[in-house]
């Protein structure tokens, strides 16, 4: 699967990413750090990447309908910090192998993952 990390969530993401034998970037490996989520959706379309990020504005169904796009995974921990993060990350890769991502939200919290959507554009 193609990934790529948002500018919320540690670079280490992209190697973890790929050492599971994914395709992984960074906003950063773009020079998107900073950009505004609208231009960092439509750069995920055209690519055909799943954005991960720990911004909640992206599970905002109405506005960013799983149909529409190629899918994201919004990191919702009680703790943002770095180790809980890579920690979340960590406990959903076996995941990426045996459940549909595409066109969908993944809601990841601590003890559980809540996917909404899957129906296709």
């Amino acid at each position: 699967m193609k990934f790529k990390v948002d500018q919320n969530l540690p670079t280490e993401f992209a190697p973890i990413l790929r050492q599971a034998g994914h395709d992984a970037l960074t906003v950063f490996d773009q020079a998107l750090g900073g950009a505004p989520d609208p231009q960092i959706v439509a750069v995920c379309q055209r690519e055909g990447r799943m954005l991960i990020t720990a911004d909640l504005d992206l599970s905002d169904l109405r506005q960013y309908p799983p149909a529409r796009h190629p899918g994201f995974i919004v990191l919702r921990l009680r703790r943002q910090a770095r180790p809980q993060q890579i920690a979340a990350l960590q406990s959903i890769l076996p995941l990426l192998n045996t459940t549909p991502l595409a066109n969908r939200l993944w809601i990841v919290e601590e003890t559980r993952v809540r996917i909404r959507g899957g129906e296709e554009p």
